[in-house]
């Protein structure tokens, strides 16, 4: 019985930490890779540099984005942030 109550407090702290620290991460993390699945051509995207681009073309490892009229680049998917919501 003594050895039951010194390890359930740790039994406790555990727990607290999965619900606090570790499933909300996982959601997170779940989210981001359900959202990089749905972009498409056309889509606004905001990268980790700050740079809000227009998603040009989807491919399964990058993503092909138009910074103006003129420039196209490349860049992976891991850079982007998140998809950007206009406001208006």
């Amino acid at each position: 019985m003594d050895i039951i109550s010194q390890i359930l407090p740790f039994v406790f702290l555990i727990a607290v930490m999965y619900f606090v620290i570790i499933r909300p991460q996982q959601n997170e993390a779940k989210a981001k890779k359900a959202m990089l699945e749905a972009l498409k051509k056309g889509d606004k995207v905001i990268t980790n540099g700050g740079f809000i681009v227009v998603v040009h073309k989807v491919e399964e490892n990058f993503l092909s984005v138009k910074l103006n009229d003129d420039t196209i680049t490349k860049i992976t998917k891991d850079a982007v942030a998140k998809k950007f919501e206009d406001e208006a």
